[in-house]
């Protein structure tokens, strides 16, 4: 159920209803908007009986939610959200764009790529310190000493850290170095994963996992959120299909699919996707124009010499030459909200 709250609602009010909620032996999850506060209620097992709020002080409307998903959808919160991910956003007026290796494998290989991130303007940087590795002879990551790393690199540059973890240790150890919880692929159903990483409160990116449906994807974002993170970015990264030219094929029908039911942002990613440096710059600029919120893109000063994923690295020249291309095509579809973000 979906408790509306009438725009002018007092604080007192909405506290009012969430002691009612757990009263009853619910779990209450308040999402303010700009004109009003909805409620979401999770932990029931059937109807919930709306007669317990329509006379409640400050309440517009009790709904019923028909959906297998309640916190991610538009129901509960029609203006998008806007995340928060250290000192930047994504989501809001301007195209976030997350840039780095694949892999943390040295110093200098990080802070070569972080120093022309940093230069072209962008405000987030990735690097994987766990690797999720099909073989398990192939490099696993560097762990610990990895997000070290990532975390000078935040220091020296002002780059906000986004970086995976694969298990709950990974999530103690990314919240204490990084800004941005990445949720693999390999872990998008990793239900208690899922439950453990939404009871931080760092913003986590999520994967859409290799074989998942819209509405699995969907539902993995809601055990994030019904455990009370609700700072929570999709990222479409491909799907496997019978086709053999690139790694993956990237499903960008679900960009407006997403945005059509959820409030939550979305952003693609060409690297994995493609798995071939030659594809991640047109699909980029594809995701750019279908009305991604952003990308994550995999960046090496030698692809060639990389111990993960080298194929699908951009070198420095093409990573510098992308972020300006992306950026010209999303003002030109974006202009409206842009316009808006200036008055």
């Amino acid at each position: 159920m979906l408790i509306v709250m009438k725009p002018d609602a007092t604080p007192a009010d909405v506290v009012r209803v969430i002691e009612i909620i757990e009263h009853l032996g619910f779990k209450a999850h308040s999402m303010p908007g700009e004109n009003r506060t909805a409620i979401g209620i999770t932990g029931n097992k059937g109807a919930v009986d709306r007669t317990h709020f329509e006379n409640l002080n400050g309440v517009a409307d009790a709904i019923r939610v028909t959906k297998p998903y309640k916190l991610i959808s538009k129901d509960l919160r029609p203006e998008k959200s806007v995340i928060k991910v250290g000192n930047a956003t994504i989501g809001g007026s301007e195209l976030a764009i997350i840039a780095g290796p694949c892999a943390v494998e040295t110093v200098e290989q990080v802070f070569a790529v972080a120093e022309i991130v940093a230069k072209s303007g962008v405000k987030f940087f990735r690097g994987g310190a766990f690797k999720p590795r099909t073989s398990p002879y192939a490099f696993q990551g560097k762990g610990e000493d990895g997000l070290k790393i990532l975390a000078d690199v935040r220091e020296q540059y002002g780059l906000n850290i986004v970086t995976e973890a694969m298990d709950e240790r990974g999530v103690d150890l990314v919240e204490k170095y990084g800004d941005c919880i990445q949720i693999g692929a390999r872990n998008m159903q990793n239900f208690s994963l899922l439950k453990y990483v939404g009871k931080t409160r760092k913003p986590v990116l999520l994967k859409r996992g290799m074989s998942a449906t819209l509405e699995e994807f969907l539902l993995a974002a809601e055990y994030i959120m019904s455990e009370g993170n609700y700072e929570v970015i999709l990222c479409e990264r491909g799907i496997r299909t019978f086709d053999t030219h690139a790694r993956n094929t990237l499903d960008l029908s679900v960009v407006p699919a997403v945005k059509k039911v959820s409030h939550l942002p979305i952003i693609v990613d060409p690297s994995h996707a493609s798995g071939h440096n030659y594809m991640v710059n047109p699909l980029a600029r594809a995701g750019v124009a279908v009305g991604a919120d952003g990308l994550i893109i995999e960046v090496h000063p030698c692809p060639e010499e990389a111990l993960c994923d080298g194929a699908q690295a951009l070198t420095l020249a093409q990573y510098t030459e992308l972020v300006g291309q992306m950026q010209a095509i999303y003002e030109v579809v974006n202009h409206e909200k842009m316009a808006l973000a200036t008055v």
